[in-house]
């Protein structure tokens, strides 16, 4: 039996030996590459490809990076009708990328000119179809000038048009149309409470659901989430989001940030049973979490404790991630959250703990170690007290025997209670007190 303990005791002083990152461990680690602008770009269609190219540009502090941002961005503003983000481009760029990247106002002018005469075009026929009271086609032309709306970057312009579209609707297909059109145009605004609304709506016409436009609905509803910092509901939207999804939805998310954007609402609020339940056994969001290695890998770390490794993929992970459009404001909170439930979940199976042995496996100070883990026990996240000279941190596990002994106490005198409560009704019963109190004088 001693040779057996032993030997256990030296497994798990190993182990943790190998999460203090002291013992090499064959599983790669991401490096800290600079973004593959080009390949990130690739993964989007539409407006927010050039939103996300322009939000690269104005953060990265790597000059080459921007510079390939911006090229991009004004390659793909000329495929479109946009004329006034032309523009604001133009400005950024402000001649650095050379004369063929300057204003091209043969361009702007031609597409102006297409421009107002489309709009006159639009408003002749939408009058035509309100003289006629003809429902179909009055929806019709009010979804086309959202899009021409959308196409020109006007966005108010363009949710106002397609909202109007609704009293037009005749059928289910019709509002999920308007709804999904009314939630992509939102996004693009960043005001997420009508994105709630629309998807709210879009759910309570079912029969008209198709798993593509469930996936999609599900996107919508986990980045309203995560903006108003609900990271576990936002982490159950993206992890019901069905395989369907693939690439039909890139104008607004590709199917990696779903895994990413999953992946780490999930680590920061879900408990080690629903990070097992829902993510790591969950087939379905596996096919999300394939696309993105380094997710996948730092959440099986998590899960097994091997924090040091967990923390080399979320810090060479964080610089990326602060270029995500969606992401970035959540970085530091969803990293704070997900290393707070990485100490408490260390610190919990033991009696005692080696401060510098933990400092260790999460690439930390002692002294900044102790810091994080008084926050901690003063929010009453960790029961334990630290030991500040010797350096230990002690549990404070509660005295189950004394715990034991006062249940004990508590349900015996309960039960004295309910005892003499019987007792007392079985008197007046048998003497029918309450009989003769109801009687008249």
């Amino acid at each position: 039996m001693e040779g057996e303990e032993e030997s256990s005791a030296g497994a798990m002083i190993d182990e943790i030996y190998s999460n203090g990152g002291d013992a090499k461990r064959n599983r790669p680690i991401i490096s800290g590459e600079a973004l593959d602008i080009e390949a990130y770009a690739s993964l989007y269609s539409g407006r927010t490809k050039i939103t996300r190219l322009l939000f690269i540009a104005d953060r990265c502090e790597n000059r080459q990076m921007q510079m390939e941002a911006y090229r991009m961005a004004y390659d793909e503003i000329k495929k479109g009708e946009n004329t006034q983000l032309y523009r604001e481009v133009v400005q950024k760029i402000d001649g650095r990328l050379g004369p063929q990247y300057g204003l091209d106002l043969v361009w702007t002018e031609s597409v102006e000119r297409r421009a107002d005469q489309r709009r006159e075009k639009l408003e002749n026929e939408l009058n035509a179809y309100r003289t006629n009271l003809i429902k179909e086609s009055i929806r019709m032309g009010y979804n086309d000038f959202g899009d021409f709306y959308y196409a020109h970057g006007l966005l108010a312009d363009a949710f106002k048009n397609y909202v109007r579209t609704r009293d037009y609707c005749t059928t289910s297909k019709h509002i999920i149309h308007m709804c999904l059109n009314a939630i992509l145009v939102s996004i693009e605004m960043g005001q997420f409470t009508h994105v709630t609304s629309y998807v709210s709506k879009a759910e309570q016409t079912p029969e008209a659901l198709d798993p593509v436009t469930v996936a999609k609905l599900r996107c919508a509803a986990g980045l309203a989430h995560l903006e108003a910092k609900k990271y576990k509901l936002a982490a159950r939207k993206f992890l019901e989001t069905g395989a369907e999804l693939g690439n039909n939805y890139t104008e607004v998310i590709a199917p990696q940030d779903v895994a990413t954007y999953g992946g780490l609402c999930a680590l920061a609020s879900f408990d080690r049973t629903e990070l097992k339940n829902k993510v790591i056994d969950n087939l379905n969001f596996r096919n999300f979490l394939e696309l993105v290695p380094e997710v996948r890998e730092l959440i099986h770390d998590f899960y097994s404790s091997h924090y040091a490794s967990c923390l080399d993929y979320l810090g060479n992970l964080k610089t990326n991630l602060l270029l995500d459009i969606h992401l970035h404001d959540h970085v530091e909170m969803l990293y704070n959250q997900i290393r707070h439930k990485a100490l408490i979940q260390y610190t919990h199976p033991f009696v005692s703990v080696d401060l510098r042995m933990m400092a260790n496996a999460f690439k930390t100070s002692v002294a900044g170690l102790e810091k994080e883990l008084e926050a901690l026990i003063t929010d009453n996240q960790i029961q334990a007290r630290i030991d500040s000279h010797n350096k230990i941190l002690y549990a404070r596990h509660a005295d189950q025997r004394n715990a034991t002994f006062q249940r004990v106490l508590q349900t015996g005198n309960e039960f004295d209670r309910d005892v003499r409560a019987m007792l007392l009704r079985a008197n007046l019963l048998k003497h029918e007190y309450n009989l003769r109190a109801s009687r008249k004088p």
